[in-house]
C-alpha cells in the first residue's frame, strides 16, 4: 500500500510540475528552449563571458543583497537594471520566436529563395547578438555599481551556492 501511495505521489507531482511547462508550438524549438525564450530565462550561458570574469548578474547580486551589505541606492539602481535585462529578454525572446516561426513557415511552404533565406537566418544571428549584448551591458553595469570589497565577497559567495 505504501509503494502504491508513493507512486501517486510522486506521478501527481510530475504531472503538477509539467503542466507548468508550455509546449512549444514550432517544431524547430523544443520546449525547454520556448519556455526559456517566453520566461526570459538564458539556457545559451550568454553571460558566461562576464560572470566568468568577475561581473556578475544583477539578480545574482541582488540574491546576495544582505550578504554584501548593498546600500538602499545600490539594491534599487541594480533592480532596476534586473527589470529592465528582464524586460529585454522576454522582448527579444518573443522576437526570436517569430523569426523561428518564419523561417520554419517558408520552408514548410516551399516560398524561399536565397534572399529571404540569407535575411531571416541573419536576421537570427542580430536577435541573439542583441540579447547578448543586453546580458552583458547589465553585468557591466552591475559592476560598475559594486566596491571592490562586495565583489570579492561576491565571488566567494557566489561560489559557494
Amino acid at each position: 500500500m505504501f509503494i502504491i501511495v508513493a507512486l501517486y505521489c510522486d506521478a501527481n507531482a510530475q504531472s503538477t510540475a509539467d503542466s507548468t511547462i508550455k509546449h512549444s508550438p514550432l517544431k524547430t524549438l523544443n520546449d525547454t528552449q520556448y519556455n526559456a525564450l517566453i520566461s526570459g530565462e538564458d539556457i545559451s550561458g550568454m553571460s558566461l563571458a562576464a560572470e566568468l570574469n568577475n561581473y556578475p548578474l544583477p539578480d545574482n547580486v541582488l540574491k546576495l543583497k544582505e550578504e554584501l551589505g548593498l546600500s538602499a541606492i545600490q539594491v534599487s539602481k541594480i533592480s532596476a537594471i534586473a527589470k529592465e535585462l528582464h524586460r529585454k529578454k522576454l522582448e527579444m525572446g518573443l522576437i526570436i520566436i517569430n523569426n523561428e516561426r518564419t523561417l520554419d513557415s517558408i520552408f514548410r511552404y516551399h516560398r524561399l529563395d536565397n534572399g529571404s533565406l540569407i535575411f531571416y537566418a541573419n536576421r537570427y544571428g542580430l536577435y541573439e547578438g542583441e540579447l547578448r549584448n543586453a546580458i552583458l551591458q547589465a553585468c557591466l553595469a552591475t559592476h560598475g555599481l559594486l566596491t571592490p570589497q562586495q565583489l570579492k565577497w561576491f565571488k566567494g559567495l557566489h561560489k559557494a551556492n
